[in-house]
């Protein structure tokens, strides 16, 4: 069967390559602009529409200094009563710094922002706060900007107005002293709680869009977000990171990859092993006796041992060469001698006999002894030049003894 073509591989292939061609271009615009879009979320440093660089910059013009930090130890140390401490990411805390941030909020005394905390932060940073969707309740489709609403007695919202402060959590809590605005469907998306026992205080917003690039400069949203986070000389601006690991989860790095694996997980591998086992078992060949083929090429001894002696001169073998053919030559002179094959190896058999076969029994048979049993099995030759004299003389050898 003929080799198939580059064509006709190419028109196999085709279909698959431009379909795999197609597929990475769509993967490739689609991560570009989902990197662009939120790159530098809420990240002051960031002058994306979704970074928060502005703010910064108009805090910076106020005197108040931004501080960035990515972990929760960083931001317990940081806080302090001169100092608002804004977590970017609540619900993305583990226990281990649910409770340190929980720690700086009660013996500080500063302002601790949370933006957008739920029900999976709220216990260990608000206790008694519940969070509502905006759904609960009969506000979906609520609109983002709110008012803060007559009942509001924060003097940053009232000064603010309208605001971006929906479209996010709602919260509901019955602290004493707690200030609740911007209601949405009852429910205040900005509340402000008393903590600790040095006059702090705790500020939950239910959307952080009021601190956003791109909403920064509509309705009051600037106002607010300038007096939240400025009404301290220092603000601390914790975006968790990936280094910023739990002490809860300590033990896991210590764990090597088995312990990691679930229990279930763990049959199902066992049992896909003894299924793969099985099927291997089922479909493999049986082991046989070696059976000869025809080779589909017949190649000649002069091919083949030209060949194999190129390979050798490449080499440089010329020790394997002599050895090849000076066992080749005592073979054949052993059967022309009359020694037997299993002695043609062993200089004591075979040179007496071709010794003997060539002078006899004369005063030089112990010097041609000798030199046959050099020219035979002596040392191999250094040089290509000794190879071929060696070669020489084991052909006039082997003449010699057929004439004789």
């Amino acid at each position: 069967m003929p080799a198939p073509t580059v064509g006709a591989l190419w028109k196999r292939a085709r279909g698959f390559l431009v379909a795999l061609a197609v597929l990475l271009a769509a993967g490739l615009a689609l991560a570009a602009l989902n990197s662009g879009a939120r790159h530098g979320y809420l990240d002051p440093r960031s002058a994306d529409p979704y970074g928060s660089r502005a703010v910064a910059e108009l805090l910076r013009a106020r005197g108040v200094d931004t501080r960035v930090v990515t972990t929760a130890d960083e931001a317990a140390r940081a806080a302090g009563p001169d100092t608002t401490l804004l977590v970017a990411y609540p619900d993305r805390l583990g226990d281990g710094q649910l409770r340190a941030i929980r720690s700086a909020i009660d013996l500080s005394g500063g302002r601790t922002v949370l933006l957008a905390p739920s029900t999976l932060s709220l216990p260990g940073l608000a206790p008694g706060t519940r969070a509502l969707s905006p759904g609960s309740g009969g506000a979906a489709g609520t609109d983002g900007n709110l008012d803060p609403g007559s009942s509001c007695e924060l003097p940053a919202a009232t000064s603010a107005g309208r605001a971006a402060t929906g479209g996010g959590y709602r919260y509901a809590d019955d602290t004493p002293g707690a200030t609740a605005c911007y209601a949405s469907a009852g429910r205040p998306t900005l509340l402000v709680l008393p903590t600790g026992t040095r006059g702090g205080d705790t500020v939950l917003l239910g959307s952080e869009a009021v601190f956003l690039n791109k909403t920064l400069a509509k309705e009051g949203n600037a106002s607010l977000a300038l007096q939240l986070l400025g009404s301290r000389p220092h603000l601390v601006w914790y975006l968790p990171s990936l280094a910023d690991a739990d002490p809860a989860d300590a033990d896991a790095q210590d764990k090597d990859f088995l312990e990691l694996i679930p229990a279930g997980w763990s049959w199902a591998l066992l049992q896909l092993f003894v299924a793969a086992a099985v099927a291997a078992l089922w479909r493999a060949r049986r082991l046989g006796p070696l059976v000869t083929e025809r080779l589909p090429v017949l190649v000649r001894a002069s091919e083949a041992t030209e060949g194999r002696a190129r390979l050798y001169r490449k080499a440089g073998a010329r020790d394997r060469a002599a050895t090849v053919l000076r066992a080749a030559a005592r073979e054949r002179l052993a059967a022309l001698v009359g020694v037997p094959a299993a002695l043609a190896h062993d200089p004591a058999s075979l040179v007496p006999a071709v010794s003997a076969r060539l002078t006899g029994s004369g005063p030089d048979a112990a010097s041609g002894a000798r030199d046959l049993s050099a020219l035979l099995f002596g040392t191999p030759p250094d040089t290509d030049a000794a190879l071929v004299a060696l070669t020489d003389q084991l052909d006039a050898l082997e003449r010699e003894v057929r004439s004789s």
